[in-house]
């Protein structure tokens, strides 16, 4: 008897994580089940270029290793499904997913089985169901383009470097120019000569009102410069016999409005300067935020719109519901008197919304027992940042007071918070720190009780930070929202820059391999000449340029330079640095090698001695359990710094705080070292002890 076929009655639903699936299966009900791919499934092959370039460019795409079992589990949940919807990311990386899978599974691309959302609520996914499409292919040449010019780069880029400069290196089209921004930045710090000059703070007094502090304005009406003691002092001399009289008192008023709801770039800058936060970290969080977190009786439910963005647009919907709860909850003079909309940059993609909550209800304290103190900091910032968006503008009552003698004049500057507007949620913004100026007139004679005469001297630029490279990658076009967090932190794990006092600098490897690459590949490191290649992939996605036909007007020229470079670059192979740390196997000193995860110790005889091992930072203590190991710095799973001892698993000592040379005065034992934003202290961590002294606060 002939077996019945089972009837094909649920629709598959296909994403990119498990944490997605989980947040989606909730909305969709009983007629779906959702699968994730666990991101890209099918990519360029890893151990050759893969792409045929006398083929007109033809990839040669491969099952990525490990991938194998979730496509087979696909592939089967879609034999026995009767719809298959693509559901990876709005962007031209989750178009490519949904294109590979397509292939894979046997999907006609032209076939509606694309759908998208910015949001993981149940409506942005009930109507994401209404719009189902095609896989929109001129977004895939865009992505497959970037993917093989990337590739063609870093692929023939790598092995000259190796040849020339040291092996293991790696070469990145945009990774490069970001290397060369901070290589020009530390140019400009090394060539910069500091230039003297001094101001002069005076504190005046109108007769019996209070005194307030004024600053030189201006000497015989021009603007001044003053470069050396003996300057000043003369200044300061004259000054002294000055009669002084108030000439003009000017008030008026000041708005201070908000910021635009976050893009990718603007929360990562915020982000690192309020959260200190990496970039790569901000990323992890608000991927977490937009896939779906337990909210209790309310279930699995995305917290945050999709975080790749360039956009500052917000729906019509989430800004009438933002205007509604600022009314509400704290008044209508809070709400701004026009619905808000901010202009997207000239170069914008504005593919989506702006980043922000996906219900202005799920406030910040109402989501603070769901959440990670990572999750709820970052949440607070984009909740508060889309709130403050629509709100009236701080309000402040400003004074300017002009103080003129014959040849000096002096200037004092004032103002006071009259209404505190959209600061009343925005904790990431200041208030006015401005003193507040007594009442005065004009005519009234002014005492001069003291002048502070102050050196200054000129700074060079200051070396990047997170938020910075972050904006001038953003400014000068360079990549991408969905690239800026890997390409910051590739270019510190290839051991291009490293990290000094949060600030990026350059190593001896990144300066020498950029000047390599500046030299012999002006284009690759040319910031104009990358930002143009970047609007030039954008117009293939808009079907304005054709991919195959760019990537041949580049790659051929480029291939020239190769051939040259090969020739004509100078060997300057760089030594491996040797300590006096001895290999335990063959007695030989150990040179310090580098690793995709960072440095490492490694024994120069190598092949016929395989030793290694890990670089220990030490703090100069001695393990105050076992006394023989030493306490060194280490990093948690999370990257969190901690103390301990270099004997473990021996010697299980560990301390979250630093331990340092100093003895307790009080019981003799070791003391450890306590920094926050608030307070420096060091203190006695025995239970009989509890001795305590502040640095600093």
């Amino acid at each position: 008897m002939a077996r019945k076929k089972k009837k094909k009655n649920k629709k598959l639903v296909i994403v990119e994580s498990p944490a997605k699936a989980k947040t989606i299966s909730k909305f969709l009900g009983k007629g779906f089940d959702v699968e994730a791919s666990m991101g890209h499934v099918i990519d360029l092959p890893k151990s050759q270029l893969g792409v045929n370039v006398e083929e007109n460019f033809t990839p040669k795409y491969i099952t990525i290793r490990g991938k194998g079992k979730t496509l087979q589990k696909l592939r089967k949940k879609a034999k026995k499904s009767k719809e298959i919807l693509l559901a990876t990311d709005p962007d031209r990386e989750g178009e490519a997913i949904s294109w590979h899978l397509a292939h894979a599974l046997k999907i006609d691309e032209e076939s509606n089985c694309r759908i998208e959302f910015n949001e993981i609520t149940k409506g942005a996914i009930q109507s994401a169901l209404e719009k189902v499409r095609p896989i929109d292919k001129d977004r895939v040449d865009a992505q497959q383009a970037r993917r093989i010019l990337d590739r063609l780069v870093g692929y023939k880029l790598s092995p000259l470097l190796w040849k020339k400069v040291r092996k293991g290196l790696s070469a990145g089209r945009v990774q490069s120019v970001a290397v060369r921004i901070v290589c020009d930045r530390e140019e400009e710090i090394r060539n910069f000569k500091e230039e003297e000059y001094w101001t002069v703070d005076t504190k005046v007094q109108a007769g019996t009102k209070k005194e307030f502090d004024a600053k030189l304005h201006r000497i015989d009406n021009k603007k001044f410069k003053i470069t050396s003691k003996e300057e000043v002092d003369k200044v300061v001399d004259q000054l002294k016999e000055e009669k002084l009289a108030i000439k003009k008192v000017k008030k008026s008023k000041r708005r201070r409005n908000p910021s635009a709801p976050f893009t990718t770039s603007s929360l990562q800058q915020q982000a690192s300067n309020k959260l200190n936060f990496s970039s790569k970290k901000t990323m992890y969080i608000a991927q977490q935020l937009y896939e779906g977190l337990d909210l209790g009786a309310e279930g699995t439910v995305g917290l945050i719109t999709y975080m790749r963005t360039d956009s500052t647009r917000i729906s019509k919907e989430a800004q009438n519901a933002s205007r509604n709860y600022i009314a509400k909850t704290f008044g209508e003079k809070y709400l701004s008197k026009k619905a808000k909309s901010y202009q997207a940059k000239s170069n914008a993609q504005d593919a989506h919304e702006a980043i922000r909550p996906t219900s202005v209800q799920r406030s910040p304290d109402k989501m603070k027992d769901y959440l990670n103190k990572e999750q709820y900091r970052l949440y607070r910032l984009i909740w508060e940042r889309l709130v403050a968006s629509q709100m009236s503008p701080a309000l402040y009552n400003t004074l300017t007071i002009d103080i003129r003698g014959d040849k000096y004049w002096l200037r004092a500057k004032g103002s006071i918070e009259i209404f505190d507007g959209f600061l009343r949620v925005d904790s990431s913004k200041s208030g006015s720190k401005d003193e507040l100026l007594p009442e005065l007139k004009e005519g009234e004679e002014v005492n001069l009780n003291k002048v502070i005469p102050e050196q200054h001297f000129t700074q060079p630029p200051p070396r990047y930070t997170d938020a910075k490279l972050v904006k001038t990658l953003e400014q000068k076009g360079i990549g991408r929202p969905s690239t800026y967090a890997t390409i910051v932190s590739t270019i510190q794990n290839r051991g291009y820059v490293e990290r000094e006092s949060k600030r990026f600098k350059p190593t001896e490897l990144g300066e020498l391999v950029n000047n390599l690459l500046t030299e012999h590949f002006p284009d690759i490191t040319d910031i104009e000449f990358t930002a143009q290649l970047e609007d030039s992939l954008d117009k293939i996605e808009t079907g304005e340029v054709d991919w195959v036909k760019l990537l041949k007007e580049l790659y051929f020229p480029f291939e020239e330079r190769l051939e040259k470079a090969h020739k004509n670059m100078e060997d300057v192979q760089l030594k491996d640095e040797v300590t006096d740390i001895i290999c335990e196997k063959c007695g030989s000193n150990m040179v310090i090698k580098h690793g995709r995860y960072g440095k490492f110790l490694a024994c120069p005889k190598y092949p016929d001695c395989k030793n290694t091992k890990p670089i220990l930072n030490k703090v100069g203590v001695k393990c105050p359990d076992c006394e023989g190991g030493d306490v060194i710095k280490r990093k948690s799973k999370k990257g969190r710094p901690f103390y301990g001892c270099s004997n473990y698993p021996d010697c299980e000592f560990m301390s979250w705080h630093k331990p340092i040379k100093d003895k307790c005065p009080d019981c003799k034992r070791i003391l450890f070292e306590k920094k926050t934003k608030k307070e420096h202290k060091h203190y006695c961590a025995a239970e009989d002890c509890g001795y305590e002294k502040v640095v600093s606060e």
